[in-house]
């Protein structure tokens, strides 16, 4: 009998990648966990965000000319780096680094009609080698057309197309300096970074948002590389809105409210069969609300914004039942009620690094006044997550544990089988999402 055993909670599905302390609070009989979900985080908007092409290991990656099939040179220019054909003249590069050099209100219409239900695919993309979105080419004396790969974020150039574009004026010279204030200014510079940022990683795996520190402090993953959405996503907020809700009804006796709507698994049919849902809404403390609401807001409105909101709710379904199912047929605390919304969390996050495995994922390492930060591609972070996830399963299993991994594999299952799905649908579509 486990009565007052620490509670169980498919809500933090990435807490093993960094532990923190102090985010599990035990809850009567009821359910509690840490909140921290995947390996995914915020989006920023396509002015803000300046960083380089998504980062491989300590490698360069080998693309390929979609004209001639011969492998691009990566050639660094002032903006970062570019991938060019040296046969035919032809050149790549990923968005971020075309924002250093082309006007950004073109660079937002070129992604919108890239992203447009109507866009017709064209050349094999570079990078991924899947057909590319077709954008005119403004300011041309002939037909012709840019190709934009939506899933890898790189846009292919025939020769000359790159100097049509309308290009960033370009910064006027610096006021020249004496030598001497120069040799002065530099002094200040380096004793007040000292100051201020004792062992601070300064390179360009920095978010460009100060406030991305706050997550990266709690151990949470940043999404370096982001696009913003075409639609606003009223589920995953309306989603985010009644989980808030539903706490502020029940945070005063979160105990009783476990026992009433949590999932049990010796009663998995008790009130009808509801609490496979109505745990998704339930939260035993307010940093466990807010990580479970600021994950489905990072990664569900991108989601939302691929599949469209009828898809979307699909699946988000789907990744809740199947990590309760799964909760309920192996966890062996059958009397220990488990609530929390990261089963179906995990589906969408599983589904997010599918769509954009190379979106760049930023880390936060810390030891004491140490700080660095490091990316990995999105994929890999899935990877490392999905392992981890196995090794709670093993340890739930065998009655370890507070966390129910088991649930976040349940739902990252849906997400798998979601992607495999609508993937298919997609290559014989132009676009999967439709527009309203």
């Amino acid at each position: 009998m486990l009565s007052r055993a620490k509670p169980r909670s498919y809500d933090r599905p990435a807490s093993e990648l960094k532990p923190t302390h102090g985010h599990c609070t035990t809850v009567g009989r009821g359910l509690e966990s840490s909140p921290r979900l995947g390996l995914f985080l915020s989006r920023q908007s396509p002015e803000s965000r300046a960083v380089e092409p998504f980062a491989a290991p300590q490698c360069t990656p080998v693309f390929t000319c979609p004209n001639c099939n011969s492998d691009l040179a990566r050639v660094k220019k002032d903006q970062g780096f570019f991938f060019v054909c040296p046969k035919c003249g032809g050149q790549a590069a990923n968005l971020a680094v075309l924002r250093r050099a082309i006007k950004p209100e073109y660079i937002r219409g070129l992604w919108g009609q890239a992203m447009a239900p109507d866009a017709v695919p064209g050349k094999a993309c570079p990078v991924c080698h899947r057909a590319m979105r077709q954008v005119p080419v403004p300011r041309a004396d002939h037909p012709a057309e840019i190709g934009v790969c939506t899933r890898c974020e790189f846009v292919w150039f025939d020769a000359h197309q790159l100097d049509r574009l309308p290009a960033l004026p370009k910064p006027p010279p610096p006021a020249e300096l004496p030598e001497q204030a120069r040799e002065a200014l530099a002094m200040a510079q380096l004793r007040l970074d000292a100051e201020l940022h004792p062992q601070t990683d300064s390179g360009d795996n920095q978010p460009d948002d100060a406030w991305e520190w706050i997550p990266g402090l709690l151990g949470m993953p940043v999404d370096l590389d982001a696009e913003p959405v075409r639609h606003f996503p009223w589920l995953t907020v309306g989603l985010a809105v009644a989980m808030a809700l539903v706490f502020a009804l029940t945070f005063k006796d979160a105990d009783e409210a476990f026992k009433q709507f949590g999932l049990v698994p010796a009663a998995p049919w008790r009130n009808g069969g509801t609490t496979f849902l109505t745990s998704f809404f339930i939260h035993a403390g307010l940093f466990h609300l807010a990580a479970n609401a600021y994950f489905l807001i990072v990664f569900g409105r991108h989601v939302e914004d691929y599949l469209g909101p009828a898809r979307f709710a699909l699946l988000l379904l789907w990744a809740t039942l199947l990590g309760g199912v799964t909760h309920v047929l192996w966890d062996p605390r059958g009397d220990v009620p488990c609530g929390g919304a990261s089963g179906g969390i995990s589906g969408l996050i599983v589904f997010y690094a599918m769509a954009f495995p190379h979106a760049r994922i930023g880390l936060l390492l810390r030891y004491w006044v140490y700080f660095r930060w490091c990316c990995i591609p999105a994929a890999a972070a899935l990877a490392i997550w999905l392992t981890l996830q196995l090794v709670g399963a093993w340890l739930q299993v065998h009655g370890v544990g507070s966390v129910s991994s088991l649930g976040h594999l349940g739902g990252s299952l849906a997400g798998l089988a979601a992607w495999l799905v609508w993937y298919r649908t997609e290559t014989e579509t132009p676009l999967l999402r439709k527009s309203p």
